[in-house]
């Protein structure tokens, strides 16, 4: 740890950027909450920044943080790892040519259990939309750039186990409902990912699913097993 001690320092982060030459990388794996206020203090003490998904909670943070790192000509990004499993990037590039978008379904979970490791963060620094949904909602913006872009958004939830688990407010599982616009055609395209933190155990720690229907052809990855 540093500094090298044993008490919480909700600060610590500033000593640590201040050893750091200009030009070395940040690498923040912090609540989300934190993020965008630990990623501004890197990029004013001029260094590359790597955060873990998502960059940010608001998109007025986002903004700071884009706005800043141009600014400083330091290099920032997050890191959405699915992208890097070689199922989702084939996935990836045979919707590619597909066409045009139509559906994408995604639901992503873990285990009840899990919810104790979160207990100091989940629902009020962050919820499971932004820890699980974030990677499907990122892959299928990734598969789909530069030909579809997402008009309206509207999420739901459902509530009642997590709360008797933390003994605070935070839901259980989180859908979004998006509606895509495809480029140029102006087809319309529907979209749902959902996202769960309290799943019974199972064969699998984390369940990570999607179906894609393009006007083309269809896709389908189930990653539960991933690295086997």
């Amino acid at each position: 740890t540093f500094p090298a001690d044993v008490e919480f320092r909700e600060e610590a982060y500033l000593e640590a950027l201040r050893v750091l030459p200009a030009g070395a990388v940040a690498i923040v794996s912090t609540p989300d909450d934190s993020h965008a206020r630990i990623a501004l203090a890197a990029i004013e003490r001029g260094l590359h920044v790597l955060v873990v998904k998502p960059l940010a909670r608001t998109l007025a943070e986002h903004d700071a943080v884009v706005a800043a790192a141009r600014a400083g000509g330091v290099l920032v990004a997050a890191e959405y790892h699915k992208r890097f499993d070689p199922v989702y990037s084939d996935a990836r590039d045979r919707i590619r040519g597909l066409g045009d978008a139509g559906l994408f379904l995604a639901y992503m979970s873990q285990p009840k259990l899990q919810l104790e490791t979160f207990r100091s963060w989940a629902g009020s620094a962050s919820d499971v939309s932004y820890y699980l949904n974030s990677h499907h909602v990122d892959f299928h913006a990734w598969a789909l750039a530069g030909r579809a872009r997402p008009v309206r958004v509207v999420a739901t939830s459902s509530t009642g186990m997590a709360e008797a688990i933390l003994g605070h407010r935070v839901e259980d599982a989180i859908s979004l409902s998006v509606d895509w616009e495809n480029r140029p055609s102006g087809a319309r395209a529907a979209a749902v990912y959902t996202a769960s933190w309290i799943a019974p155990p199972g064969d699998a720690h984390t369940q990570q699913r999607f179906f894609y229907q393009g006007h083309r052809g269809e896709v389908q990855v189930d990653q539960a097993r991933r690295g086997y």
